[in-house]
């Protein structure tokens, strides 16, 4: 008995484009639900540390967040207000950015330099990395952010005053010899825009130090566009 094959029709044109865009749709899902995921085990994971686990004292460092978070995920922005005491919103009233003066740092090595020059500890609140010593955008959260203390950043006539209120932030480099990165502006940009929606700062209240003091800093290669997200969120 003669036993035939049978041959399997090949699916129309229109089939397979409707089975690609259903592949493409599917891997689009199973992107926005990976970039979620690592948002919430970002999230997750830092307020396990901050609930009772092992924080160095010198603070905590994240991924850059813009990246952590994903397109369609919750801002990963938030967990910077996951401090380990409560966060005070009546303290600050403004946030300084300043710049390390070196082309490399590390939360590490600018405590060093804060202590050599008899600061206890690391004197500014966050770090925001460019790739030489802490990963392009990568954000540090120190201690002084994390229980909401007093920093040791300002000069000028009213430096005490911006110590105690104002919030600060260093961008590793040295924006007199090199530009800074543009994962730092963007971490910068989103990162002053959120604490001015959560905290209640006024936009106008996000300065240089050379604004507050005769410095320069964070120098002349700090674009000025950079500060103006604050206002737009």
């Amino acid at each position: 008995m003669a036993v035939y094959a049978r041959r399997k029709s090949r699916p129309s044109a229109a089939a397979q484009q409707g089975e690609s865009a259903a592949s493409a749709a599917g891997r689009r899902a199973k992107v926005v639900w990976v970039s979620f995921l690592a948002s919430m085990t970002l999230v997750g994971g830092v307020l396990m540390l901050l609930d009772g686990g092992a924080v160095p004292q010198t603070g905590l460092s994240l991924p850059p967040l813009a990246a952590a978070a994903g397109v369609n995920a919750p801002d990963g922005r938030s967990v910077i207000f996951q401090t380990r005491k409560p966060l005070d919103p009546s303290r600050w009233k403004a946030i300084v950015i300043h710049h390390s003066g070196s082309l490399s740092g590390s939360p590490e090595s600018i405590e060093r330099e804060h202590e050599a020059r008899s600061l206890r500890g690391l004197g500014h609140h966050l770090i925001i990395g460019n790739g030489r010593g802490m990963s392009d955008g990568e954000v540090h959260m120190g201690y002084r952010w994390l229980d909401q203390l007093p920093g040791a950043h300002a000069a000028g006539p009213d430096g005490d005053w911006y110590n105690h209120h104002a919030i600060s932030i260093c961008l590793v480099g040295d924006g007199t010899r090199r530009p800074f990165t543009p994962a730092q502006i963007r971490e910068l940009r989103e990162l002053t825009a959120a604490m001015c929606r959560e905290l209640g700062i006024p936009p106008e209240r996000v300065l240089l130090h050379s604004q507050v003091a005769r410095v320069d800093d964070p120098g002349h290669l700090f674009p000025a566009t950079a500060l103006s997200a604050a206002g737009d969120r």
